[in-house]
């Protein structure tokens, strides 16, 4: 699932630093998928459970945030606690966005699953036209990490207004969305490992499909509804679960250093996810 390129011309903007994501393995993908998880139950319980409210909830969520960006972006290199906590707060505030639209601005979920779609590709035809790779393991200047984050905030945003789409205002309930958004990463699997899909659309189709399939999974623990199922956990047992899962993997992670990708600028680099 590998292919090797070389990035020497890459431009730093003045700093040298190692890839600054994960190496895509097993571990990746749990920890993903519990974090979109995780985004659909705490969006929730903070703005119902705890009271916050939309307004409030979004303001919190995007002032932590930035400062969380601010500190990755001042890493040089992949550190497992701060990359993970952005992407459980960028989920929530994905899902945030969405959220505030529909629920707000009464935007149709056909309407915000198309408009995020059109900004998400708008992202990556950026991307590549500046740095002409879309390739998370080249991540070693500060604009493709720009670049980087901006497309994971987008495909949460399109994730959770597709599941809700699939699973609300289709009908189809969240165990069938579940079905559907999971057999969709598996057919993405076959084509990439059997009809050698290229890897680095292989990945972002599947990391895009992760986030319905997340939420439909968070909905059906958490909910219980008579229309669309659901086992009745609760927002707040829910989100404790997979952050206690999340955390222990993201420990056991720092200490082994298993899903790093010590390679620095201008050395031989995965090209593929």
């Amino acid at each position: 699932m590998t292919t090797t390129v070389h990035t020497g011309t890459a431009t730093s903007l003045g700093r040298q630093m190692l890839n600054k994501v994960p190496e895509v393995t097993l571990y990746f993908w749990v920890i993903k998928i519990m974090c979109t998880t995780v985004g659909e139950t705490a969006a929730d319980y903070l703005n119902d459970n705890l009271g916050f409210g939309l307004t409030n909830t979004t303001y919190v969520t995007g002032a932590l945030l930035v400062a969380l960006l601010v500190a990755q972006f001042r890493l040089r290199r992949y550190v497992p606690a701060v990359y993970w906590s952005v992407v459980v707060v960028i989920s929530v505030f994905g899902t945030l966005i969405t959220d505030n639209m529909t629920d707000r601005y009464n935007v149709p979920l056909t309407t915000s699953t198309i408009v995020f779609s059109i900004a998400l590709a708008a992202v990556f035809a950026a991307w590549y036209a500046s740095e002409r790779t879309l390739s998370i393991h080249s991540i070693v200047t500060t604009r493709r990490e720009a670049f980087y984050w901006l497309a994971i905030l987008f495909t949460f945003a399109l994730g959770t207004a597709a599941g809700d789409l699939s699973a609300e205002k289709l009908d189809l309930g969240y165990a069938v969305s579940i079905a559907i958004f999971g057999g969709l990463i598996a057919l993405v699997a076959f084509a990439h490992y059997a009809l050698r899909l290229n890897p680095v659309l292989s990945f972002w189709l599947a990391y895009i499909l992760t986030r319905p399939l997340g939420a439909s999974i968070g909905d059906e623990m958490s909910q219980n509804s008579k229309k669309y199922g659901g086992l009745g956990l609760g927002t707040t047992g829910t989100s404790y679960i997979f952050l206690s899962c999340i955390l222990a993997l993201v420990v056991f992670l720092s200490v082994t250093r298993r899903d790093a990708t010590e390679l620095r600028r201008g050395d031989a680099l995965p090209e593929a996810a």
